[in-house]
């Protein structure tokens, strides 16, 4: 529209939307050239024509709003557009690349946690006059330690995923795959020890005077946000083909 660029619709499930000073819209600017024809916009916040939706009540990570944009004309300079016409969609997945190990670092940190919270429980709870993981019981004081072992294994090796992924990303090489593979392992590895966390904790895990329950919350979203498990697996396998295939 001369010159300005005019927004319509909605964008949901937005990060940080209550928050934000600026937002990168992706939107539709020639639907005959299906995802060759999206744009990406630079669109400062608060702006005219842009409206927030309420802030949703989320099972975890409560201390980012989630919300929806909604576009009701708005207008935005012609400059704002960012790249070149058409070139959103291709904007949008080396950006999703990148992402993916930002949620990877992020799970890793919730993991973290979660261990952490564990071990230092599993030490300081006594029981019989000893702490519950030097009990005299074979099979406790083995599936106890079993479950450390598995939790902390799991945590490395997420963690040299993330940092392999990094690596490449910071030395200019191709790291779709890889950053796949380290957002795939991170939020699996944390939902899991999240999970056992809990079950060292015992009630004690399920109560929020602990914080083993918010980091079961919060580590279930990264299995979720920036992909999820499922599209990990597909892009892994997609890449991995590829590379076999030329």
């Amino acid at each position: 529209d001369g010159e300005h660029w005019v927004l319509n619709g909605t964008k949901a499930w937005i990060t940080n939307a209550w928050d934000a000073s600026a937002a990168v819209v992706f939107a539709t600017t020639d639907k005959s050239l299906k995802h060759r024809g999206i744009s990406a916009f630079l669109v400062p916040m608060p702006t005219a024509g842009l409206s927030l939706g309420k802030k949703e009540d989320k099972l975890g990570i409560r201390a980012s709003s989630t919300a929806n944009l909604i576009f009701e004309d708005c207008r935005i300079p012609k400059e704002n557009l960012l790249g070149q016409l058409g070139m959103g969609f291709k904007i949008a997945m080396q950006t999703l690349d990148g992402g993916r190990i930002g949620i990877a670092s992020q799970a890793l940190g919730i993991a973290q946690a979660a261990l952490d919270c564990a071990v230092d429980y599993a030490e300081k709870r006594m029981a019989f006059g000893s702490p519950i993981t030097k009990l005299q019981a074979v099979q406790r004081v083995l599936s106890l330690q079993f479950k450390l072992a598995d939790m902390a294994v799991a945590l490395e090796a997420a963690r040299l995923l993330t940092w392999r992924a990094a690596m490449l990303k910071d030395n200019g090489k191709p790291f779709t795959k890889e950053a796949a593979m380290a957002k795939l392992a991170a939020s699996e590895a944390a939902t899991a020890i999240a999970h056992q966390a809990i079950q060292i904790l015992g009630g004690m895990g399920y109560v929020t005077e602990m914080p083993a329950e918010r980091h079961y919350r919060d580590a279930r979203i990264t299995e979720i946000y920036e992909g999820t498990s499922e599209i990990q697996r597909l892009v892994i396998a997609g890449q991995l083909l590829k590379a076999y295939r030329s």
